[in-house]
Parts: structure tokens; C-alpha cells; sequence
């Protein structure tokens, strides 16, 4: 099956009817299809008409109690994963308001308690200055004031001790210069201050050294129930636990190339200076 972006929301309707066809093509009844699957008829109802996303457990007993041959499975597992799957490009981001985005991500950082961020070539708007913030908009070409207002805002949940936040950011995403090297300095010092809060771990992975993973995207975990991957041109938003998990494996094994604590801060110092002279 093909990933198409522009019909990321059909394989949910496409997994409904599938879902469907196979329980009549199997002569059962929803509630006989229920009970062999120990659900309720109403959740099956749901499912197959699109309002309820089914589990890899509930598809895993469907397909048992349909006896679903091997290639209908692999179509079954392949649309499930793409019902999972949300994409957001940034043209319609832009024309929605960048600031409504701001909103969808204030409400998911309200509602996680654990949050992975790896930051491959940029810094994120929760550790950004007001400056890297605005330059990191300034090629938007509608108004971006409110959305600067609501990054900021943002901010205040790193101070929520109720949650944990992991950052891990590459060399290249603390020193491209977005900003006049002054500018950059301060940028880096807030960095190396955000290091002494007892609910945020900061590290970065230096240039120097083997590291024979290379990864390819930005993205961010939250509460092992969500991941998003970003682009230039948009957002992927991953709710299949197997994505999840695949972005966590990638996370734990970024983290052993991190520096962490005193290290980070000396190297953070290091990179400030730099730029100062």
C-alpha cells in the first residue's frame, strides 16, 4: 500500500468497510461477531462505521474470529496503520493561523506528562528567546505576532514539576546561526540555563565521534501514546503503537550519543563563547 499524504483520512472509512464486508462475508451477525471477540455489539457497530478506531487487539481477534486469510491480514494491519496516521501540511497550517496550531499543541502538552523532543536542526519554540522565535517565523508571510505570543505563553509548562521533559539536540540544531552571533550567544545561555530545571533533561550530541545511526527527522514523543514527525513541509502525527514504539527505540539510542548535566553545559558554554568572539 502507498503512503499518499492528500488521503491520509480515507483509510479510516476504507478500514470500516473492510471490517465490515469480512464479518458478512463470514455469515456472522454483529452481536455473533461480538461475542466470538468478547466486545460489545455497540463497539463493533463503531467500528465498522468509522466513529470508533479499533486497537491492534480488537483487529487481532476480528480477523481470528472472521478467519481472515494471510493477504486480507496484511491489508487489514497496512490500513490500520494509516488510520493512525494524521498528516498536516503547512500550507493549510498557514491558512488556518499558525496560532490555532500553537492552541492544538498547548492542549496536548496539557494533557502528557512525559515528552521526548529530539531536535535535529533547529531549536524548539519551548526552549527558544523571543529573537529565535521570531526568526524562525520571519519567512511566514501571513502575521505571526499572535503566534509568537502563544510560543511564549507555551513555555510556561516547562516549569510544571508534575511533568518530565526529555530534549536531545544535535550540534548542528544548537549553532546554525539563525541569528546575528550576539543574538545566537543568548539563545545558547538559555539553553545551559534550562539545564538546572529538576524536571527537564537537556543534552546535546557533538559533530565529533562515530555515531553510526544517522536519523533523518525531527520528531516528538508524548505519554508513549503519540508521536510527531516534522518536515519542511508539514507534520506527521503517528497514533499506531508501533510507530510509537520504533520512535522510541530511536529516541533511547540518540540519547546514548547525548551529553548530558555538566558536560552539556561546558559544551553549551563552549558554543556561546564562540560566538561572542
Amino acid at each position: 500500500m502507498t503512503f499518499d499524504p492528500e488521503q491520509l483520512g480515507q483509510p479510516k472509512q476504507e478500514l470500516a468497510a473492510l471490517l465490515k464486508e469480512l464479518r458478512k462475508r463470514a455469515g456472522l451477525t454483529g452481536d455473533r461477531l461480538a461475542r466470538r471477540c468478547n466486545m460489545s455489539q455497540s463497539k463493533i457497530s463503531r467500528i465498522e462505521n468509522g466513529k470508533a478506531q479499533p486497537s491492534l487487539l480488537d483487529l487481532e481477534r476480528i480477523l481470528r474470529a472472521v478467519i481472515a486469510p494471510p493477504e486480507v491480514i496484511e491489508e487489514v494491519i497496512a490500513l490500520a496503520r494509516l488510520a493512525n496516521t494524521e498528516w498536516q501540511d503547512l500550507r493549510s497550517l498557514r491558512r488556518r493561523g499558525l496560532e490555532k496550531k500553537q492552541t492544538e499543541l498547548a492542549a496536548l502538552e496539557s494533557s502528557s506528562t512525559e515528552f521526548r523532543f529530539f531536535l535535529l536542526s533547529m531549536i524548539t519554540g519551548l526552549l527558544s528567546t523571543p529573537e529565535y522565535i521570531r526568526a524562525s517565523l520571519a519567512h511566514s508571510p501571513a502575521d505571526v505576532t499572535k503566534t509568537i505570543a502563544r510560543k511564549l505563553e507555551r513555555q510556561e509548562v516547562l516549569y510544571d514539576t508534575k511533568k518530565r521533559f526529555t530534549f536531545i539536540l544535535t550540534e548542528q540544531a544548537v549553532r546554525w546561526p539563525l541569528l546575528p552571533p550576539a543574538a545566537m550567544a543568548m539563545q545558547i545561555d538559555r539553553l545551559a540555563s534550562l539545564t538546572h530545571l529538576p524536571n527537564v533533561k537537556l543534552g546535546v550530541i557533538p559533530i565529533a565521534g562515530h555515531k553510526p545511526m544517522a536519523p533523518m527527522d525531527t520528531f516528538t514523543v508524548y505519554d508513549n501514546t503519540l508521536a510527531t514527525v516534522e518536515n519542511t513541509t508539514g507534520v506527521v502525527i503517528l497514533r499506531d503503537p508501533r510507530d510509537i514504539e520504533m520512535h522510541l527505540e530511536l529516541f533511547s539510542a540518540l540519547e546514548g550519543y547525548a551529553l548530558f548535566g555538566a558536560e552539556a553545559r561546558a559544551l553549551l558554554t563552549e558554543w556561546a563563547t564562540a560566538c561572542r568572539s
